[in-house]
């Protein structure tokens, strides 16, 4: 039964596809030409780190770290409708409440 199927399957391939005619047929595949890839380069020499200027911008100072984590405190508290507003408004201290 299996063989009739494969026959049936066959067949109706062999209808719905075009057959390839002239150049583009497929014939012999060409040889497979391999090409051969220089090993990469092995550095030898050390780098120096004080020689290059890079700076990570993402790496902060204590402070600028911690004012950072009082401001994403005080954003995820207003999505909650807590509202912890700035101690300092203008370099004036705000008392607590008055901020509104």
């Amino acid at each position: 039964m299996l063989d009739i199927t494969v026959r049936a399957l066959a067949w109706m391939l062999s209808l719905c596809t075009p057959s390839p005619r002239g150049r583009h047929r497929l014939g012999a595949l060409p040889p497979l030409r391999i090409t051969p890839v220089s090993p990469p380069p092995r550095f030898t020499e050390r780098l120096d780190g004080n020689a290059s200027r890079l700076v990570r911008p993402y790496v902060l100072t204590p402070t600028e770290h911690h004012r950072q984590r009082e401001r994403r405190r005080a954003a995820c508290l207003a999505t909650l409708g807590i509202d912890v507003g700035p101690k300092h408004i203008h370099g004036i201290r705000v008392p607590a409440g008055a901020a509104r």
